[in-house]
């Protein structure tokens, strides 16, 4: 693992001013209004949705509510701060949720959206407080589907819909952008080889180019990255907790280019899903068990800290002769994306952990709140590596208060994988439920 100080030298570092304060909350100014949806997607009337409204800013565009019970498309949205975070400094905005149905990605889409995340909590959410798969799955049990088999059905109708509307994207930047990522079963976190045969399972029954098969970066999981990206298949590494951890991910993608044997990789495709928010709910919880003025300070800078000097490793790794071998053959840089950008601590910024990592070459993927929050009063402008030194004096400081940060990194991943797992094991319980229903109502 190099040394933060290696980390920092021989890189350029464009220094710029700027200022992230505390911002009101958009959402004391929301208002929900009925409207009328076209459905593009058949010829049936229009249907009543819902959308937000923001009133503080009328150049600010409405979001339509996930999950609405109709499969209203929205109007065309206007030119946002997504378009301009991508076209000015390159760094592509995702949303992270999906579900029934998918056609609400379509206003999400014009106003900048460029990719879409899941994962087992998401589909959790989705599937037990929807009606929108009641009809799918009493067909799929009906049929003799048992519910495992008859979720993972489910899952991948969303993942193939949702992969054909970002498509466009796709095509029109080269496979650089555009992707739908659907996250192997947490089940399988500590088994390396089960891991790679559900990747290729997935990969396989989707059968679309602008699919990601997430990946935990758990230690059983790290060769089964190498190995995944070796068959060509192309990978969203998720639960990344440290700079240790990442440096090895970054090394499992390099490994699998080189292993692959293809003589163009220009279509294997990698991101490193960096966790940031939590990360900071963790540590701010040891610093004020510390107490000391010296710790409260720190409070809410560490996540934002590592992530800068994540980028500063992506940078360092991402160059020099093995990587320029690999270009040769075609290979593209596997993208950093900052995950869990929600702010959990309402005393912060609605915008802390998306304004302060923008960046070339990187990816963003927001839930909700910040994804609102961040194109009601966003600020675009390269921020992420505006302040490394400020970002190591942080972690070295940190380190001093006796925070551990491989320890850190080694709960959050234990904690990712549990939530994951029962979120899974919950959903499976509750299509159960329903399936017993059915079988009841049928008799």
């Amino acid at each position: 693992m190099a040394t933060i100080s290696k980390l920092s030298s021989n890189l350029h570092h464009p220094l710029q001013s700027s200022s992230h304060p505390n911002s009101p909350s958009p959402f004391s100014n929301i208002s929900f209004l009925p409207f009328q949806t076209p459905n593009r997607s058949s010829s049936s009337s229009p249907s009543p949705s819902l959308r937000l409204v923001f009133s503080g800013k009328p150049s600010t565009p409405s979001f339509l509510v996930r999950c609405s019970a109709s499969a209203g498309n929205g109007s065309p949205a206007k030119r946002t701060t997504l378009h301009d975070l991508y076209e000015r400094e390159g760094q592509s905005p995702w949303y992270d949720n999906l579900c029934r149905p998918v056609t609400d990605l379509i206003p999400l889409i014009e106003t900048g959206v460029r990719g879409v995340t899941s994962n087992p909590a998401i589909f959790q959410k989705a599937i037990s407080s929807s009606n929108a798969y009641n009809d799918q799955f009493k067909e799929l049990v009906q049929s003799g589907k048992d519910i495992e088999n008859a979720y993972w059905e489910l899952v991948i109708k969303d993942i193939q819909d949702a992969c054909k509307l970002f498509e466009s994207i796709y095509d029109q930047t080269d496979g650089a952008d555009g992707y739908v990522s659907v996250e192997v079963s947490p089940r399988l976190a500590d088994d390396t080889q089960g891991t790679v045969e559900a990747a290729k399972w997935l990969h396989k029954v989707v059968d679309r180019p602008n699919v990601y098969i997430k990946i935990p970066a758990t230690a059983a999981c790290v060769p089964s990255i190498k190995d995944t990206i070796s068959l060509g298949i192309s990978v969203n590494v998720t639960l990344i907790f440290s700079l240790a951890r990442y440096e090895a991910v970054i090394d499992a993608y390099l490994d699998g280019l080189e292993a692959s044997g293809l003589s163009d990789l220009s279509r294997v495709t990698s991101v490193a899903s960096f966790f940031v928010s939590r990360v900071d709910t963790l540590i701010d919880k040891m610093l004020e068990k510390i107490g000391t003025p010296e710790a409260l300070d720190l409070r809410g800078k560490a996540a934002v800290a590592q992530a800068a000097l994540a980028y500063q490793l992506y940078q360092k790794k991402f160059s020099g002769p093995r990587w320029e071998a690999l270009v040769k053959k075609g290979a593209k840089k596997q993208r950093l994306l900052w995950a869990s950008t929600s702010v959990k601590n309402p005393a912060y910024s609605d915008t802390l952990y998306v304004a302060p990592l923008i960046g070339p070459d990187t990816v963003t993927t927001m839930p909700d709140q910040a994804l609102q929050a961040f194109v009601d009063h966003g600020t675009v402008g390269r921020t992420i590596d505006s302040s490394v030194s400020e970002a190591e004096g942080i972690y070295s400081a940190l380190e001093k208060l006796g925070i551990d940060w491989s320890q850190v990194g080694d709960q959050l991943e234990a904690e990712g994988v549990d939530s994951f797992k029962k979120s899974f094991e919950s959903l499976l319980d509750t299509l159960q439920e329903k399936a017993n229903s059915l079988k009841l109502a049928s008799m």
